[in-house]
């Protein structure tokens, strides 16, 4: 995967916005918070996102995932490369992602999706 199909794929959600923030950062939301960060420098991790808290351990274990700089304390990973896990696994992370935002915001904000 890269930069603009992970922009596609997530924008086709219900109620993603996109916004570039912290230089060279495409930041998606749902809800005015934050499921994914996507670098579109070439210098630093590739992304990252928030991942399940039982899950976090064992995914910084595998090569070229790490826990996100300033985040890690909320469970969420940074990718070195995009290619750090299978398209079709990383596409299911980013969704995993979405959903668990969607299910902490307040239903009147879902509701206007």
């Amino acid at each position: 995967m890269n930069q603009e199909t992970i922009r596609a794929l997530c924008l086709s959600w219900p109620g993603v916005t996109e916004s570039l923030q912290w230089g060279e950062h495409m930041v998606l939301k749902t809800g005015g918070k934050i499921f994914a960060v996507v670098n579109l420098e070439a210098a630093g991790n590739a992304m990252s996102l928030k991942v399940p808290a039982a899950e976090f351990a064992e995914l910084c274990e595998r090569e070229g995932i790490l826990p996100a700089p300033y985040l890690a304390r909320a469970s969420w990973v940074a990718l070195e490369t995009f290619d750090a896990m299978p398209a079709k696994e990383l596409r299911a992370r980013l969704r995993q992602s979405y959903d668990m935002v969607v299910a902490k915001l307040p239903r009147k904000v879902v509701a206007a999706f």
